[in-house]
């Protein structure tokens, strides 16, 4: 499986190619990325509490050493996180309303007799019903990127929640944030070192072939 892994990634990735890669885009650049600074984030009163977080969460991974000197670090994460607390409010009305009437009269008049007649009926009944909820909800946005010492951003992304069962919606989204950015560094880690195997197939066919 492996060889077959190699075979593709010479296919993939010819001589003509290798020299493009030596320069390192930004994509690929996350495969080297080893050492993390985090720094101070933006955003409202909750954004000390988000960089705890989002350390914890990057440590949790398992991918990348945390440092707090951005002199040693390969890449500085950088950003800014919100929570934002406000108050969903719904109303509604019911009515019910029930009207009928009626009405008759009649009158006659002869020449030794007289008479008048009249009948008036009416129902009515009216209901109505008001109701407002106000509901208490959290949004927590975050959004950051991971630059590198050249100055060249090399990951980022935005993420938001509004909570969840068991987690805040904070903790939601830098939980969020890490399962991206590992997720990434996994692949081009793997295609990184796909790339060296094959570099190192074509190096000591280059010398069998000389010899």
């Amino acid at each position: 499986m492996r060889l077959a892994w190699l075979l593709l990634a010479m296919a993939a990735f010819p001589a003509a190619r290798c020299v493009a890669l030596e320069s390192k885009p930004a994509e690929a650049a996350l495969a080297d990325i080893r050492r993390v600074y985090v720094d101070q984030l933006g955003g409202g009163k909750t954004s000390d509490q988000f960089r705890d977080m989002l350390i914890a969460a990057m440590q949790t991974s398992g991918l990348f050493v945390l440092t707090e000197n951005p002199d040693r670090a390969d890449a500085t994460l950088k950003g800014s996180g919100d929570d934002l607390i406000f108050t969903d409010e719904h109303t509604s009305a019911d009515s019910i309303g029930i009207h009928a009437n009626a009405g008759g009269s009649s009158s006659s008049r002869a020449l030794n007799s007289g008479g008048t007649s009249s009948q008036t009926m009416g129902i009515g009944v009216t209901d109505s019903e008001n109701s407002r909820i106000q509901e208490r909800r959290h949004e927590a946005t975050g959004s950051v990127r991971l630059v590198g010492k050249d100055g060249d951003v090399i990951w980022s992304t935005t993420q938001e929640s509004g909570g969840g069962k068991f987690r805040s919606a904070m903790a939601d989204v830098a939980d969020k944030i890490m399962k991206q950015l590992a997720e990434e560094t996994k692949k081009m880690r793997e295609l990184a070192a796909i790339a060296r195997d094959a570099a190192a197939l074509r190096s000591g066919a280059k010398d069998k072939a000389e010899k």
